[in-house]
C-alpha cells in the first residue's frame, strides 16, 4: 500500500484575500521530493526551486516479518526481489514465470512481491517466495538486488537499500528513472517491459552482481541515507511561514 507524507503546521485563520496574497507570494516557490544524488537541481532554477531529498517514512521500524519470510531469507544467500507495484500488464502469470526463470537460470533464489500488479501462478519453493507486500525500507537491504517497474519511489526505496537495482519500465515517468539508475552505475541499462526476455533479464541480473555494480549501489545508498529530506522540506516551508508572517 503507497502512503503519502504530509507535512503540516498549524496556521491562524487569514481570511479569503489573504489566501489569495499568501498563494501569490509562495506560487513561484518550488520543493522537490528526491534526492539531488539522483537528479541534481539544474543552475539555472535558482533559489526558489530546491531537491531536499527523498521524503520518507520508515514503514519497517518495529516490524516483524512473517515466519516464512524470516525463515526463506536465512535459509540461503540474500534474494532477488522482484515486484512492478501497480502495473498491471496482460500477463502477470507469465512475467512471474519469466522472471523467476531469469533468476534460477543467474544462481539466485527470488522473492515475489505480488502487489498490484498481481505477480501470480508460481507457488512457492526452496528458491522462491511469494509476498503480498513488505515493507521497502526493511525487506530491499536484505537483497542481492531488486528487479522493478521504476516507479519515482521504489526507485528511491531501492537506492537508498544500497543495493543494485534492474529497472523493467512499463511507461509514464518509469525510462526516466531507470535512466538514471544506469547513470548512476547503480544497476544496468532499463529493459523495457515489451522487449523483456528471460535471456535479457539473465544478463542484467548477473551483470547488477559484479562487484563494481555493488559497491557503487552500496555508496550511493550510504550518501542518500545520510540525507534528511523531510527535515530540509519542514525547515523550508517554516522559513516560508515567518517570511509571509504565518506564524
Amino acid at each position: 500500500m503507497r502512503r503519502v507524507l504530509f507535512l503540516a503546521r498549524q496556521f491562524p485563520p487569514i481570511g479569503g484575500a489573504g489566501v489569495h496574497r499568501t498563494l501569490g507570494s509562495v506560487s513561484h516557490l518550488h520543493r522537490y521530493g528526491y534526492s539531488p544524488i539522483v537528479v541534481p537541481a539544474p543552475p539555472e532554477w535558482g533559489p526558489d526551486r530546491h531537491v531536499t531529498g527523498y521524503w520518507t517514512l520508515r514503514d519497517g521500524d518495529g516490524w516483524t516479518p512473517p515466519a516464512e519470510l524470516a525463515a526463506f531469507l536465512d535459509a540461503g544467500p540474500p534474494p532477488v526481489c522482484v515486484g512492478f507495484g501497480s502495473m498491471v500488464g496482460k500477463d502477470p502469470a507469465g512475467l512471474a514465470a519469466l522472471v523467476v526463470d531469469a533468476v534460477r537460470r543467474s544462481g539466485g533464489r527470488a522473492i515475489l512481491l505480488s502487489g498490484w500488479g498481481g505477480l501470480a501462478g508460481v507457488g512457492d519453493a526452496d528458491d522462491v517466495l511469494v509476498l503480498d507486500q513488505a515493507p521497502h525500507d526493511w525487506l530491499l537491504p536484505r537483497c542481492a538486488a531488486v528487479v522493478h517497474h521504476g516507479g519515482a519511489g521504489t526507485t528511491g526505496a531501492a537506492l537508498r537499500a544500497g543495493v543494485p537495482a534492474v529497472v523493467v519500465p512499463f511507461g509514464a515517468d518509469q525510462p526516466f528513472w531507470g535512466a538514471r539508475v544506469a547513470a548512476l552505475g547503480t544497476g544496468p541499462q532499463p529493459i523495457p517491459r515489451k522487449r523483456l526476455t528471460a535471456t535479457g533479464l539473465v544478463h542484467a541480473l548477473r551483470t547488477a552482481a559484479e562487484p563494481a555494480m555493488r559497491h557503487r549501489a552500496a555508496e550511493v545508498g550510504e550518501r542518500i541515507r545520510a540525507e534528511d529530506g523531510v527535515g530540509a522540506a519542514v525547515a523550508w516551508y517554516d522559513a516560508v511561514a515567518d517570511r509571509l508572517n504565518l506564524s
